[in-house]
């Protein structure tokens, strides 16, 4: 009875502060005969209490900052200009900032009030919006985006607008918009006034060209006439040579998207498939300048009234560079198209969406024409696109993310560096690959690239990555290492200029590296030609890893990162942006260890790394 009942009793107070927020003391009269069974209980519920309020607090405060984090980026999202909508993959809108509202039109005229969870379609037209989302998901590339231009449904705004899936798994997009009316209104004013002048122009100037041709020998007197004769040949070069200039520019002016030839095709070819039209592509790797949103109808539209008007087989689209743009040719077996007959098309809307656009304004919208033309034994249309140039492989990307750090608006920073703790600090992490191991005997950077820390964690969207033209041979032993050609490094900038960037780049900034020696004196060499010193403190992880593992450890950057459990991919090693976040990740982590050791602050570890500066001298 004195140990059963206690025990139970003991057992029901220490369940009620494991399962509810009892945090009153134990009596320590019900457990007076089981000896420190109570005191270990009292103990045990007393730290369970400690822990519950410790774990409170830090949930309060998290929550707090969240909270005041979340604040500042809506905040700066409302003030962001451009307007921003995220959308579910049914399109229903998710996320509005005040642009976007205003140029979707909410409030105005009468139009729909901007709505979580509405349709995007009850505010913009549908079609190219579609189009777009339907590309991105067949790209199945997170990082690709599409540039289209949609109109208002309510209104009469046409927006310049960018779609990018989203990521993490989360299926919808992020649509930016930007409303281009009064662009294109004004281009179309400041057209029709190019146009005006150069009528005005033309006339009296092929008028006096002929008069003076006709002009009777002796009508003035021979200086005279041969004067005024050149001058009038210089008004019809200069007219001739305004105009060449307008159409030149008239397309550089109009405000139209990049679209991949291969995406205007594919688009085409899937048009027309839903419509039981077979047709094949073959397109260069091209990037156009041009709506292909709009391209793709009417195209698709020329295309059903070719097979109306012939018998046709073969339907294909060519896609080619030529000059300083490209040809897009549809072409098919059968029948030529008459120029007349193209121009009733024309004349016809491209689209059942827009019955009061005629197919000639999308050409007028580009700056182009259409016209029929033959390709050996096959007719085809031949529609020019003024800009065009070579797509290259989309480079692998920095992460995109807004990058801000809230804690940077902490007044607890100082500019004493000495009293400044290693996780308040901003540093620049860099590493370089080279043509050998001796600058002083001419060998030069190749490659150079950097990070930056700030508040204890790397900045995923700063970085600083560049091949570097050496101005001299790479040798085989060291294109061997690094992976770098004479060829790859033909079109890079010089080394002077790149290292002018890098340290605009780590201005500010406390300097890591890996046998930093090595690395600075490279830099050092071209202080004089760039009229700039690197005067800012290094860090160096070599001597870091001796203050942490003993200078009987193997310092190399392979070793550490091993003992730090970090992994290098075979493909990054020996790159200089592989090693580089090799080097960020490993000093992130030595950090804690260095404060764990009593090294909080810089000026604590620079006197601890002093200690073992002969390791740089054995490595050098």
């Amino acid at each position: 009875l004195n140990v059963a009942k206690p025990i139970e009793t003991l057992s029901g107070a220490l369940r009620a502060r494991a399962h509810s927020d009892v945090t009153a003391e134990l009596d320590a009269a019900i457990a007076r005969y089981l000896g420190d069974l109570a005191p270990a209980a009292q103990a045990a519920a007393q730290s369970l209490a400690e822990t519950r309020s410790a774990l409170a607090e830090a949930v309060a405060r998290e929550t707090l900052r969240l909270g005041s984090e979340k604040a500042r980026l809506e905040a700066l999202l409302s003030d962001v200009p451009a307007g921003v909508i995220l959308c579910s993959a049914d399109h229903a809108l998710v996320f509005y900032n005040s642009p976007a509202a205003d140029v979707i039109g909410a409030g105005r005229g009468g139009g729909l009030e901007a709505g979580l969870d509405r349709k995007l379609f009850d505010y913009l037209h549908a079609a190219p919006l579609r189009h777009a989302y339907d590309r991105l998901l067949a790209t199945a590339d997170l990082d690709a985006v599409s540039d289209l231009l949609c109109t208002t449904v309510a209104g009469a705004r046409v927006l310049a607008a960018r779609m990018r899936l989203l990521g993490d798994g989360a299926a919808g997009y992020v649509l930016t918009l930007r409303d281009i009316t009064g662009d294109m209104a004004q281009e179309a004013a400041r057209e029709a006034m190019l146009e005006g002048a150069l009528d005005s122009l033309r006339r009296p100037s092929a008028t006096l060209a002929t008069l003076v041709e006709v002009l009777p020998e002796g009508a003035l007197p021979a200086p005279m006439q041969a004067a005024l004769k050149d001058e009038v040949a210089r008004l019809s070069q200069a007219v001739t040579q305004f105009g060449m200039a307008r159409e030149a520019g008239q397309s550089e002016a109009t405000v139209l998207p990049q679209t991949r030839a291969s995406d205007l095709a594919e688009g085409l070819v899937a048009r027309l498939a839903s419509l039981g039209i077979a047709a094949e592509a073959q397109t260069a790797d091209l990037l156009l300048r041009c709506n292909g949103f709009e391209l793709i109808t009417l195209l698709s539209a020329l295309a059903q009234k070719v097979l109306g008007a012939n018998a046709v087989a073969d339907l294909r689209l060519t896609i080619d560079e030529e000059d300083s743009g490209a040809a897009i040719r549809l072409s098919w077996q059968g029948g030529r198209v008459g120029v007349g007959l193209l121009d009733q098309w024309l004349a016809q809307p491209f689209s059942p969406d827009a019955p009061d656009r005629p197919a000639r304004s999308v050409l007028a919208a580009h700056a182009t024409e259409i016209w029929p033309e033959a390709m050996g034994d096959r007719a085809a249309l031949c529609l020019p696109i003024r800009q065009a140039r070579r797509a290259v492989a989309r480079p692998k990307p920095v992460a995109r993310k807004v990058v801000y750090d809230f804690e940077l608006l902490s007044p607890a920073r100082t500019d004493k560096l000495a009293e400044a703790r290693l996780d308040r600090l901003t540093y620049v992490v860099f590493d370089s690959e080279t043509t050998g191991l001796n600058p002083r005997q001419g060998d030069e950077i190749v490659q150079l690239a950097a990070v930056r820390i700030v508040n204890g964690r790397r900045v995923e969207g700063e970085v600083f990555d560049t091949l570097v033209n050496p101005g001299r041979k790479i040798p085989a032993v060291s294109t061997d290492l690094h992976g770098i050609t004479d060829a790859m490094v033909a079109d890079a900038p010089p080394v002077v200029d790149v290292i002018r960037r890098f340290h605009k780049f780590a201005e500010g900034a406390v300097l890591i590296a890996h046998n930093a020696p090595f690395d600075m004196e490279f830099l050092r060499r071209v202080e004089g030609q760039i009229g700039l010193t690197f005067d800012m403190p290094v860090l160096d992880t070599v001597l870091l890893s001796a203050v942490i593992y003993g200078q009987h450890e193997v310092h190399s950057l392979d070793a550490l990162t091993h003992r730090l459990g970090i992994t290098i991919p075979e493909e990054a090693r020996h790159t200089a942006l592989g090693d580089t976040l090799a080097t960020a990740e490993a000093f992130l982590k030595l950090v804690p260890m260095l404060a764990g050791r009593g090294h909080a602050t810089f000026g604590a570890v620079l006197t601890e790394v002093r200690k073992h500066g002969r390791l740089l001298k054995d490595l050098n």
